[in-house]
Formats: C-alpha cells, structure tokens, sequence
C-alpha cells in the first residue's frame, strides 16, 4: 500500500523503511536560501491574509546539528564510511559551525539512509541549487562510490523565466539534480525526445538522400561501439525519437498553469515525470522523503508506481491528500497508509507538548486542517490577530461570504480565553468562531460561549452558535469536524489525471 508518514524523514527512513526496498528516490530538499517560503491560497480576503508560512529555509548550528555531527565523527551504528567521517572532518575545518555545515550535516545524515534503503538496482536524484551543488556532491561522491556505487549525471534544469536586469551578476535560471545510482546494474531507460526534420537535418549538417520511392535517408552513426556512419530512413529516425542530454529545458509552473497549487517550490510534474520513467517501471517503489504539496507521489500515481512520501509539516500531508483526491478520486485515500498524524488524544498531546522548535506550530495547523477537513487556512499574521490561529469562509450568497476565525489551544483554558475570542470575532466581523482545545472546557467557559448567540445561516436556515468549543479529542476519536454548509476552498484544485500515461511533453525547443 502507498505510505504517507508525517515526520522528520530521518526518524521515518531510520525506523520504518526496510533496507533495499526502494527502486528510486527523489528528494528536493530546502536548499539553505536562508528565506521563509509561503504558501498562497486562494484569492480569499485581503492579499496579507492568502498565504501562510510552508516552511523555514534558514538553517542553524544548533542542538540537532551538533548531534548529527557528533553522530558521524563517532560513526553511530558503524552506519557511515571512513570516506564521509573524513569529509565532514574536513567540512568542519573550512566551514566552521554556522548554517552551511548545520545543512550538509542534515543531508549527510538522510543521503545515508537513502542508500540503505534503495535496492541494488536503485536510483537517487538530489535536487538542489549551484549555492550547494557542489557540497553535497562530494557528501554523495563519498556515500555512493564509495560503496559500489556511481556518479551518473549532472543535470541542469534550465527552468526559463523572465529575466531582470542584475547590476553583480547573472541571471539565474538553473537548478542542479545530481543522479546517482547504487550499483553499476541501475535501472534506466533513455528518454527520448521528438526530432523534428529540420532539426534533424541542421543536426547532421548534410542533404537529404531520396530514392527511387520518394524515402527520404540521412547518413547517421552505426550501432553501439560502431562509429560508422550508415544510411538511415528519416522517417524511422523521426520516429525513434531523439535520446536526451544532460540539460533539461523546462519551464517553471507558470502562475496561470493548471498545475499551479499555490506551494511555495513546487516543481513541475514534467520534471518528476522524466526522471521516474527514467528510473522506475511500472510498479517499482518511488520514494520522496521531502514530498512537500506531493508533485512526486502525484506523478508516480499517474505512472502506476507504488509509492512513499515523508513530511514533516501537516500543512504539506494535507495538501498531498487534497491533491491526490482532486487528481484521482475520493477512492484513492482508501488505498493510502498515512503514518505518524495523531489519532487519538495521547498521540495529539505528544505532538503538542514538543520541544523542537520546527514543529512548534504543528498542533496548530493539524487541529485547524483535521477539523475544517483542509478547507482553512493558517493565519502567520503577528500583531493584533496574534491570537487567531486560522480563518475559513463560507458562502451566504453567489457572490458574498463570512469568515470563521480558529483559535487553538493545547494548555490551560479558562472563561477568559473564550471571551477573548468573542472580543476577536467582533472584531473581525467574523461570523462565527471556533476554539479548539487539548484541555476540556469548564462550565464557564461554555457559558461565555453561550452567551454569544446564534448565527442563522440563511441559505438552508439552519441555525449555529456563534462561539464552538471543540476538543481535540471529540474531533479526533469522535469525528467531530466543522459542520458549515458551501466552505469555500482556500486551496486550489488539482487538475484531474487519469492513470493512462500523457503524450510526452518533452519536444526539443518547444520547452
């Protein structure tokens, strides 16, 4: 069964994924931009309000670094080679303990069991930029080839856009996937790309032969290892297609592409498609342990691949969910494993009471996405709407809608804390306001509550408190979920696959 884990990918990939199970992986790490990414949501409300933080690209020395590194110098569990130990010796001497090492630290830890867990004949592909290309290729030199392993390609990804005038430097326009295979026995299928007969033509730099039947026939290299040229049909060559190169010019998702899912680095199904037709057959393993808003296990779905995606932010499962329901179908959920999301008040308390500051408003989005069934959106907002957590709307009319603002808690509760929101919604001009709570609510708490009447909900006049109390655990082992007619998404739909597979995408210069 597909497998969808929420975590951090070391944990998931160190406890839980058996060694040489997987035909290929693919990761797309944040690349230490030293940038906050957003994702943006529907045009929704004022354009501050449409987007909320995705995720952090700002690494730091910090305890988890530190570990990781202590890890490798004393080589935990025999788990890394003489080579990497000595690499990140060396690392340590010319970075010193600031972000760039706390990066390659974190990747050298993952890049290890990525290798564990890949099959002999198994692929890797490690998107990131030319800032740290070059680090992490000699972190891979020393992982792969070092153990029978090898270096395959460079790949640039020439993803074009718009260009600006720079005054210190270059435009940039390119990204850097490093292909590495576990064995000299990998997988791989050439991709071609469509010829056309011009370019055919230009290519060779000669005429065209016609004979007696009108074939056209151009002088062509032999076989492989043969370095002689021969006469081949045009037509034949046309249709043989053209084998790629190195260099893969495909545009970004532009801001009016179907694709477009408003997540910050999205990358387009193109892409992903070139590199697991490349790599994989028809129900092979794909793993993506940075899966994000799900562009690989969208992809390897389209292409009948099994497949693993690994997240640490809830904020991404919810959207992979989303968009392999919009893609394929409500069925499609019933036939995915989702690992590691709380399901009962125990496990949501453990996720709530923990100290690692990335996960520090995981409660917040799992209690709002779970409980508004991915139909809110995540309030990053600061100053005086610091206490409204998240925001969804709802339609009154055609052409008009209401807010409903969250407010979610994990600590202590009191009346004050739901007179406070009421003070919010009014406010705001919020219609109704939600309080998600780890803690039962006391008496007065749901008195206040009470006391802010009713809302008359117009369209189907059916009436609702104005204030709700919700525990996390009615929501989460009573399946209490916000109960609002006509939600209006925050999220954009994902266009509808199909399982066959698409016509190629990949016409030289048409990219």
């Amino acid at each position: 069964m597909n497998t969808l884990y929420y975590g951090d990918n070391l944990d998931v990939l160190r406890r839980k994924i058996k060694d040489e199970s997987v035909d290929l992986c693919y990761i797309d790490p944040p690349f230490n931009s030293k940038r906050n990414y957003n994702q943006i949501y529907n045009n929704i409300g004022s354009e501050d309000k449409a987007q909320a933080q995705a995720f952090v690209d700002t690494w730091t020395w910090d305890t988890l670094a530190e570990k990781g590194y202590s890890e490798i110098l004393a080589n935990e569990q025999g788990r890394f080679s003489k080579k990497t130990v000595e690499l990140i010796k060396g690392y340590h001497n010319v970075l010193g303990k600031g972000s760039l090492f706390a990066y390659t630290i974190s990747m050298t830890l993952r890049i290890t069991e990525i290798h564990r867990v890949l099959k002999p004949t198994g692929s890797f592909y490690f998107h990131c930029d030319p800032t740290v290309s070059h680090y992490i290729k000699l972190v891979l030199d020393s992982i792969f080839c070092g153990h029978s392993g090898d270096f395959r390609n460079e790949i640039i990804w020439d993803y074009s856009f718009r260009m600006m005038e720079l005054h210190k430097f270059f435009n940039r326009k390119h990204d850097v996937v490093l292909f590495y295979s576990k064995s000299d026995d990998n997988k791989f299928s050439m991709p071609k790309t469509v010829w056309t007969r011009d370019a055919l033509i230009a290519s060779r730099k000669q005429k065209i032969h016609v004979d007696k039947s009108g074939d056209e026939w151009i002088w062509m290299p032999g076989g492989k290892g043969n370095s002689k040229n021969k006469m081949r049909r045009v037509e034949e060559i046309i249709q043989g297609g053209k084998a790629i190169t190195d260099v893969w010019p495909i545009p970004i998702i532009s801001s009016s592409s179907k694709e477009r899912l408003g997540y910050p680095t999205q990358k387009p199904e193109a892409l992903l498609e070139r590199i697991i037709k490349a790599s994989s057959d028809e129900g092979d393993v794909v793993l993506d342990a940075y899966c994000g808003c799900g562009t690989t296990v969208a992809v390897a779905e389209r292409l009948k691949r099994k497949w693993i995606g690994i997240d640490i932010t809830y904020q991404s499962i919810s959207l992979v969910l989303r968009r392999l329901k919009d893609s394929f179908g409500e069925k499609i959920l019933k036939t995915i494993n989702i690992d590691g999301v709380p399901k009962d008040l125990e496990s949501a308390t453990a996720l709530a009471h923990k100290q690692d500051d990335r996960l520090r408003k995981e409660f917040e989005k799992l209690a709002i996405l779970t409980y508004s069934n991915n139909r809110a959106m995540i309030n990053e907002k600061k100053g005086a709407d610091k206490g409204i957590d998240g925001i969804a709307y709802f339609l009154t009319k055609k052409d008009q809608n209401e807010t409903i603002i969250f407010q979610v808690k994990s600590g202590n509760v009191n009346r004050g804390d739901i007179a406070k929101l009421c003070g919010d919604m009014v406010r705001t001009k919020a219609a109704m306001a939600i309080f998600l709570t780890l803690k039962p609510p006391t008496r007065e708490m749901k008195l206040e509550a009470k006391s802010a009447g009713i809302y008359h909900f117009p369209l189907y006049s059916k009436d609702y408190d104005k204030v709700q109390i919700v525990t996390i655990q009615d929501m989460l082992e009573k399946d209490k979920y916000l109960d609002v007619p006509l939600a209006m998404d925050v999220l954009k739909t994902a266009a509808t696959k199909t399982n066959a597979i698409q016509e190629s995408l990949f016409s030289e210069g048409e990219l």
